[in-house]
């Protein structure tokens, strides 16, 4: 048998902690309508959150972690009012994310590839490897022209 539990409500700093977003944020989240109005305490007017409210911020803190803009999150928080009406613009936001994420993977695995060359140019500098020196440091500097390149797309 399970025990019903009682619908609890939560601090601005619980929520923060609860949400890993700073109450700050929370705040502006609120002031800007990417969450609803939080509602009150009736004597000390501070934001009281529920577990719904909780709920959305916890998918939200999701979203900002992937970078998504605080007007895509609006926009994502509005569309997901309307249901399946929205189905084709959630997804069409949700696979720009999915583009820009994967090139900002690409750009960081070319950045890897870039410490991987120097940390094997100063091997062979220290193994006194001077042509493997010079054949790493032209590599390093091919990758470090792609690595300018991807940044402007």
């Amino acid at each position: 048998m399970s025990a019903q539990t009682t619908p609890r409500d939560y601090t601005i700093k619980d929520a923060a902690a609860l949400t890993g977003l700073p109450a700050s944020t929370l705040r502006y989240y609120e002031s800007v309508g990417v969450i609803a109005p939080i509602s009150r305490g009736e004597s000390s007017r501070h934001r009281v959150y529920d577990e719904n409210d909780l709920g959305q911020l916890v998918a939200i803190a999701c979203l900002a972690a992937t970078g998504m803009s605080v007007n895509d999150m609006k926009e994502y928080v509005a569309n997901g009012q309307l249901g399946a009406a929205a189905a084709s613009a959630q997804i069409e936001l949700l696979t720009e994310r999915r583009q820009q994420l994967a090139l900002e993977a690409e750009q960081v695995a070319l950045r890897q590839r870039y410490v991987d060359l120097k940390i094997d140019y100063w091997r062979a500098i220290d193994a006194g490897d001077e042509p493997r020196a010079a054949l790493l440091a032209a590599e390093a500097s091919a990758l470090a022209d792609e690595l300018h390149n991807t940044k402007k797309r």
